[in-house]
């Protein structure tokens, strides 16, 4: 399933977060299946990422119905999309429920990036862009430019 709100949570232990609306199949599928893979795909994938959010997995193998190429992961038993630009593949760490959602909190098992798409900082946007859902049909594009912090440390670290 496409998933609008999604985040990284901890470095130690690696971890994301999902929020899964609890009537979806996807969440359904959390319940009885531990691992999934986290698939991010490219902003040219904009069609098939709306498409995908707009069937149910009840209904339909999307994979099979829209055409995604699948490929084997490493370490869950979950297939990840053969052209993503990266995939992380995960196990459920803890749940929390919110309004109609749980936020399924997942331990990063194992990360592939694809080659050339990634520096020291994460992706490298002057190279590849990543769909971030606005709402609908509108999906938007990370900024190529960079914007580095300071690197000056505080004076006074208890002002800070």
């Amino acid at each position: 399933m496409p998933a609008s709100w999604n985040t990284p949570v901890s470095e130690e232990p690696p971890t994301v977060a999902v929020a899964v609306d609890r009537s979806s199949y996807t969440h359904e599928c959390l319940q009885h299946h531990r691992y999934a893979t986290l698939n991010v795909p490219s902003i040219d994938a904009v069609d098939l990422i709306y498409k995908l959010g707009s069937v149910s997995g009840r209904e339909v193998d999307k994979a099979a119905h829209f055409g995604v190429r699948l490929a084997p992961s490493q370490k869950v038993d979950v297939p990840r999309m053969a052209d993503a630009l990266a995939t992380y593949e995960v196990e459920v760490y803890k749940e929390v429920e919110v309004g109609e959602v749980t936020l399924y909190i997942f331990r990063v098992l194992e990360t592939w990036v694809a080659p050339g798409v990634a520096d020291q900082w994460g992706f490298d946007f002057k190279k590849v862009n990543i769909p971030l859902h606005g709402a609908g049909r509108a999906f938007y594009k990370v900024d190529p430019r960079p914007v580095f912090a300071k690197k000056d440390t505080p004076k006074n670290p208890k002002n800070f």
